[in-house]
């Protein structure tokens, strides 16, 4: 039978479609629950909402753009990510034959010292193109292809992760600092109350109506509350400069919104489906990238212990006389078959092939850690989410016993039923609950956040 000109492409193609070594990446099979263990709402998942529609405070919002154009971490996930996508047309151009160009004009001396006409020398003019093209019969080839593209999904995901960080770290440190602002002001109004206590105790002290040990324990209580402001003074310029850090920015003040009591957070927070964990985690996408890419590079380690074809290709025109360069009968040319296989070198490439085997499986594993990591901080945070509200309701409660607690303690006092003691202790007990109740106001925004950060969020720029 006759071979028609289009044949020997068939070949070729035929070839090119022929299966490629090593596995194929299947997603492995995980099993998930119906639903979360500590969810108590139904609904579409709290994922789905975008950044801007769950935190409402104006001046947070600025701060988050803020942080999505300039933070230098995420400046870096970018061009590792537009590294790859450069690495992947690198990858993608191994399937088109590689020709190379070849020029030659001797500008000084005698010519002379060529065979014949036609043939190349470096004392003759010519030109010339080769071609190199290896047929990819084993794979090798495609395989590397998968890998530049799950290389290249994972940086995506990598992007996807930091940004998903860095937004829930500017919303918790800026959360951390409105709480930080209404303990310097509780702290604050606790040092006046305790400096009127002191002056006043040094009357009484010098009308002898009191002791140098009870005028001692005022003096020192109120140093000690001056102790706790400058402490929450230093954390809030260091917390300040941990935003700035996130922001991109150099230390400067940080503006403020509103109050931590006045944040607006939804009443209810449902998680959505186990299962769509597994397709939102920017985490879990990219271990799942980095797995489909060493399941590719089995294929490659195999392809490569096995011969490699190339077709190759010589044209071209040489001339001792530039004149006469392209007339005929100076022209050059020839074509063949390349092969190429490995030898002495056969043992090593299978024990490469056995280290990638042992690398798939490591990172099989990781992938599955990931999983396990994903639904134990989504629990964490559903848990958090559902008993930060009860907390702040009872710490209020304690707040506004210890309150009436003082007022009848300083009425009592002041009525010498009982000793300045039990204002102190009252104070005392004020102070701490108080700035326990800024902690749970704190608790159940920063758990909210990060039970959107642990579903996967929506932090797409807004």
């Amino acid at each position: 039978m006759k071979l028609q000109p289009s044949m020997p492409l068939v070949l070729i193609s035929l070839l090119l479609s022929s299966c490629a070594m090593g596995p194929d990446y299947v997603r492995p099979k995980i099993e998930t629950a119906d639903n979360f263990r500590m969810t108590e709402i139904e609904g579409e998942s709290i994922a789905n909402l975008p950044w801007w529609e769950l935190l409402h405070d104006e001046q947070l919002q600025l701060l988050i753009r803020q942080a999505l154009i300039e933070n230098k971490d995420l400046k870096q996930a970018v061009a590792s990510m537009e590294e790859f996508q450069a690495r992947i047309f690198i990858a993608r151009s191994d399937f088109l034959p590689g020709i190379n160009v070849i020029t030659n004009a001797p500008a000084f001396g005698t010519l002379g010292g060529f065979v014949a006409p036609g043939f190349p020398t470096p004392f003759s003019y010519f030109g010339q193109g080769t071609l190199n093209w290896e047929i990819d019969i084993w794979g090798r080839v495609r395989r590397a292809n998968e890998v530049a593209r799950s290389d290249l999904l994972a940086r995506e995901e990598n992007r996807r992760a930091v940004v998903l960080t860095l937004v829930s770290g500017v919303a918790q440190s800026y959360f951390d600092l409105l709480q930080l602002d209404m303990q310097l002001e509780i702290t604050h109004r606790t040092l006046l109350s305790w400096e009127e206590t002191v002056t006043l105790s040094q009357h009484r002290l010098r009308g002898g109506v009191i002791s140098r040990l009870d005028a001692d324990q005022f003096e020192a209580e109120r140093a000690n509350v001056s102790a706790r402001l400058a402490e929450i003074e230093r954390q809030v310029i260091q917390k300040e400069n941990e935003l700035n850090l996130l922001l991109g920015k150099n230390p400067a003040p940080i503006s403020r919104g509103r109050l931590l009591t006045d944040q607006v957070m939804l009443l209810e927070v449902p998680a959505g489906l186990p299962s769509d964990l597994l397709q939102r985690r920017p985490d879990i996408l990219q271990a799942e990238q980095t797995l489909a890419a060493a399941t590719a590079r089995i294929g490659m380690t195999k392809a490569a212990r096995f011969p490699r074809i190339t077709l190759t290709g010589l044209l071209g025109v040489a001339s001792p006389r530039l004149a006469n360069l392209l007339t005929s009968g100076n022209e050059f040319g020839m074509g063949g078959v390349g092969l190429a296989g490995p030898l002495l070198n056969a043992q090593t490439l299978g024990h490469e092939q056995r280290a990638v085997e042992a690398q798939s499986r490591r990172v099989l594993a990781q992938y599955e850690q990931t999983i396990l990591v994903a639904f134990k901080e989504v629990e964490d945070s559903l848990v958090a989410v559902r008993t930060a509200k009860n907390q702040r309701k009872a710490q209020q409660e304690q707040v506004d016993a210890l309150r009436s607690a003082l007022q009848i303690a300083n009425l009592r006092h002041q009525a010498g039923i009982t000793s300045y003691l039990e204002v102190l202790i009252a104070k005392r007990s004020l102070l701490s609950a108080e700035t326990a109740l800024t902690s749970a106001h704190r608790l159940h925004l920063v758990s909210v956040v990060q039970l959107y950060k642990a579903l996967g969020g929506g932090w797409s720029p807004g």
